[in-house]
């Protein structure tokens, strides 16, 4: 299957299911989506989505971010949007800007960064609120669901590697279908956007090598996210199940839905 979705105003967009599963079932196709956000999307990029017929989008951005950037939708979409409420998200700190203005840049202060925040990200409290409420509405939703957050590769990768993990999907197609990220049509459109963005923020650019260490993923930050789930759980499972709620049932629902 072309899992890669080809949008104009949407990065990253494609079909995270059709995988085998360690119990010899299959993901089924066109249930599970995942995308950069959607604010830039154009008329042709909703009447594609529109197509679709999704039934719930999770929202994984920060209240800040969304504002920011707020999402397009098509005329006529009557799926449920999850998205996480902020108090206050005007005033929370972008952590992503706050490393661009305050590093060096360097193609190594990136990937510190990137590992940093994968060893944090599954247990900050807006992510368990949204993982919990995504993985209810698998179970109950009767059409595909999508998952973004900005560029569709962080975020959105840990939550579809959990989703994978969830339904016995083997651990090399877990690994492979996060890196599909590293498409390299994406990293050639958007380094030189991401160069813009990061000039205007820093008043400085990085290299070609320090943009690609941005963009990009690598497996070492999945496995560092699986990495601290198993230093604070014991694993995968355990935090489904202690941190996200997780019991037979709720599985249960999700395997009869998602798989063939």
């Amino acid at each position: 299957m072309t899992r890669h979705l080809t949008l104009e105003g949407i990065e990253n967009f494609r079909d995270f299911g059709d995988y085998r599963t360690v119990g010899g079932r299959r993901l089924k196709e066109g249930r599970l989506y995942r995308s950069a956000s959607h604010g830039r999307a154009t008329e042709a990029d909703l009447g594609a989505i529109a197509a679709l017929n999704l039934a719930v989008i999770v929202d994984l951005r920060r209240g800040g971010e969304r504002l920011r950037d707020p999402s397009r939708r098509h005329a006529g979409f009557a799926g449920v949007v999850i998205a996480h409420d902020e108090s206050a998200p005007e005033e929370e700190e972008d952590g992503w800007q706050a490393h661009i203005r305050r590093s060096d840049l360097s193609e190594a202060s990136f990937r510190r960064y990137m590992v940093d925040y994968y060893r944090d990200a599954p247990f900050e409290p807006r992510h368990l609120d949204l993982f919990r409420r995504y993985f209810r509405a698998l179970a109950k939703a009767d059409g595909p669901v999508l998952i973004h957050c900005a560029a569709g590769k962080d975020r959105t990768g840990i939550l579809a590697a959990l989703t994978h993990h969830l339904a016995r999907v083997h651990p090399d197609d877990i690994l492979a279908d996060y890196l599909l990220t590293n498409d390299p049509g994406r990293m050639a459109r958007r380094m030189p956007i991401l160069a813009q963005a990061i000039e205007e923020l820093a008043g400085r650019t990085p290299s070609e090598a320090a943009l690609r260490a941005a963009m990009g993923v690598e497996a070492d930050y999945l496995d560092t996210a699986f990495a601290a789930i198993a230093d604070r759980f014991g694993g995968v499972d355990a935090y489904l199940e202690r941190a996200l709620g997780m019991d037979a049932g709720l599985r249960g629902a999700i395997e009869a839905r998602l798989l063939d």
